[in-house]
This record gives C-alpha cells, structure tokens and sequence, in this order.
C-alpha cells in the first residue's frame, strides 16, 4: 500500500534536514482548475512526490491547488517532468526562491480545503478567470513612475510590514479574508485610476483582480508571478527594484532578502529589525520580530514571561500552562505588542 502522509516525528525530521548536506530548491506554484474528485488527486499527488523526495505544504481544492515546496536540486528536472505530466499542470509557473538556504520544509504535507486560499467569496458571483492585466517587471516599473498609479499590496500586516513596494498602500490585516473588503473601501472613489496589486507569487491577487473588476474597478492590474517573479525578472534584466526590504515567506526561512533596507524594528527593543521569528516557548509561539540582542536576553523567548516559563522543568510546564497568559494567547498573529510598551514584561 502507497504511504500517504508522514508519521515521523516533526522534531526528529527537522533535525535531520538540519544535518543534510544535500541541495534542495525551494519554490511556489498554483493554478486554478475545477477537480471533480480533489481527494483522489491529493493522495495520486503525494504518492509521487513523496517518491521524489519533495518537502513543502500544499493546499488542494475543487478549484486547483497552492503549493510552497523544497525540492532535491539534483532531482528537479525529474520533478518537473512529473508535474508537466499532470495535463492541467502543465507549463504552470515555478516561483524559485530569491533568497534560498535549501531549509525551507522538513516533510511534505498535502491537505484538502475548502479554497486553495481562505478569501470569504461566493465563487458563482463572478467570473474568477476574468481577472487583471499581467505586468512583467519593465512594466511594472512604468506604471510605478507614473505619480496617479496606487500600488496595493494585497498581504497581510506582518508580511508588509518588512517589506513592501515604495509608496504601497499596506492595509493592516492579518488575513486575505479582511484585505479584500477594505481594500474596496479604500479605493471606492479610485474606480478610474490605474491600480496595481501584488503578493508573495501571484496568487491571492488572482482573485482578488477578478473581484475587483467585477465590483466596477476599471483598469486592474497585478505583478505577474507576484514579487518572486519580479525580483527574477529585475536581476535578469538588470533593472532597479522597487521592493523595499523583505519578501516574508510562509516556510521555516520566514524571509528572503530582496534589498538592504531593514524597515522594520525588533518588537522588543525597537532596534531596526526585520528577522520574523516564532517564541522558542511551545505553548506560546507568537510570531514577533526579534534582534540578535534581545535573542540572547530573552533566550530567543517573545517575553520574560515565556522565557521563564521554559526554563522550568517539563512537568512543571505541563502543570502551569493552562493557568498563564502568553502573547500567543493574548494576540494574533503577528500582532505582538513590543515589552517596551510595557506588555507582558
């Protein structure tokens, strides 16, 4: 019988990725495709990635699929050619990481949802195929320039917040769910203007172009393979960047460099800062961001709170974790409030 999910232990495998030498890629891909039977496919799926070696996470729905995979370097021409195979597969573009460690994922894990991204839409409203215009990077560029061009970035908080394109509207959400309405609101009197969309490769923007047009907005148009593809194309055409800082990435790296500005600042301290971390305490596993110098203070710990906590002997953690308070349970994600604002101290 095919295996079809990885029961190993999370801790044992990542251990052992840590220890690998082997090179592996990391990269992104989607498409959206009407499956008549998406738990068929996702199990046909892992039995032939699996048998590749390929880690990651990928989302399957009635309306396609959302992968972020690390693939074997020497191995993803073989990959490549398996999911060519796949006749609605074809020729769908691979995002390969900009700024890439080969430690991205330690298993592969393929799950059925409702939506390859959560957006809170009605599907049979409107055409989802009729979306925005492509812009390739030169392109992009242009419009950019353009001084009555408004540029949204169609992420969520903590991933503008470390980056994002120059003078880009960054609405403060902590989904995609939230950002499509009040982008809409935002812009309700901007239906006429020249609007450029992104995110991290593409695919949230997908949609939300199609809504867009649909609710009346006129000339829509979104970074064709988002900002990886972007930056690929920049460093291949030798043009300049208009991403300022990080690219967040939803893996183990948690980012990828893009330029060397650092706009945001450690959530601890204040010091400029952009490295995004989850607490070392199990039980709260805030996402925060953290300098090296509160790293080491704070035992790479979101607060002296969860920094004592963990270094109480397990038992103990076991017995007194229900009764505390931590950030992860207090805030949401990415929505830690800095030890200098006198929370959790």
């Amino acid at each position: 019988m095919k295996r079809l999910y990885n029961r190993v232990n999370r801790a044992e495998l990542k251990k052992k990725l840590e220890e690998s030498t082997e090179p592996r890629t990391t990269l992104s891909f989607y498409r959206y495709h009407q499956l008549s039977d998406p738990a068929a496919f996702r199990d046909e799926l892992y039995a032939g990635l699996d048998s590749l070696g390929v880690f990651g996470r990928i989302y399957i729905a009635s309306e396609g699929i959302n992968g972020q995979i690390s693939v074997l370097s020497d191995t993803f021409d073989d990959f490549k050619d398996y999911l060519y195979s796949i006749p609605w597969l074809n020729g769908c573009r691979l995002n390969i990481a900009v700024d890439d460690n080969g430690k991205s994922f330690f298993k592969l894990n393929i799950k059925l949802r409702n939506k390859i991204v959560a957006d809170g839409l009605d599907n049979s409203t409107f055409d989802v195929t009729k979306r925005g215009k492509h812009l390739s990077a030169p392109e992009v560029n242009a419009l950019l320039d353009k001084p009555d061009t408004i540029v949204v970035d169609m992420r969520n908080h903590y991933e503008s917040e470390v980056g994002h394109y120059e003078n880009a509207i960054c609405p403060d959400v902590e989904t995609f769910r939230e950002a499509l309405p009040l982008v809409e609101d935002l812009l309700a009197d901007k239906k006429k203007e020249n609007i450029v969309m992104y995110c991290t490769g593409g695919i949230r923007c997908e949609k939300a172009s199609a809504y867009y047009l649909h609710k009346g907005f006129e000339h829509v148009y979104m970074i064709d393979g988002g900002i990886i593809e972007y930056t690929r194309q920049c460093e291949e055409q030798n043009l300049p960047n208009k991403f300022i800082g990080k690219n967040f990435v939803f893996d183990e790296r948690l980012g990828e460099r893009i330029s060397d500005d650092i706009i945001s600042k450690c959530h601890q301290c204040g010091t400029p800062c952009d490295i995004h971390k989850n607490c070392a305490n199990a039980a709260c596993h805030v996402l925060f961001i953290q300098c090296e110098s509160c790293a080491t203070k704070y035992q790479a710990c979101c607060s002296q709170v969860c920094k004592e906590f963990n270094e109480l002997p397990e038992m103990e953690r076991e017995i007194q974790k229900p009764h505390i308070i931590f950030n992860g349970t207090k805030f949401g994600k990415g929505r830690y409030k800095a030890l200098r604002m006198g929370e959790l101290s």
